[in-house]
């Protein structure tokens, strides 16, 4: 399991960059439209800047949803390979069979 900190920092960046999602595709159009002038171009790039680093989507860790493991994340399930594995081996995911000889 991992720790609670790090599963709600992971939150929060989640809810952060919902929130800033919309105000940084706006600027990041304008810094990337080579039509405008350059100084508004470098005026949205700057309020870019300014912006909270944890509103960047890229900040964002893909954890387990059970144990919060950050490694050996399936997206498809959005579990670690240790969870898939025993709810595999439990019958819980549908369309998913584990092989044991």
């Amino acid at each position: 399991m991992a720790k609670k900190s790090s599963i709600e920092k992971n939150n929060r960046r989640r809810r952060m960059a919902k929130k800033f999602s919309g105000r940084r595709t706006r600027l990041k159009a304008i810094a990337g439209d080579k039509s405008k002038p350059i100084e508004e171009r470098f005026a949205a790039s700057l309020k870019l800047a300014e912006m909270p680093r944890n509103s960047s989507p890229t900040r964002i860790r893909n954890r387990c949803e059970i144990s919060g493991r950050p490694r050996a994340y399936y997206r498809k399930h959005k579990l670690s390979r240790i969870a898939l594995r025993e709810l595999g081996s439990k019958g819980m995911i549908p369309g998913l069979l584990k092989s044991s000889w």
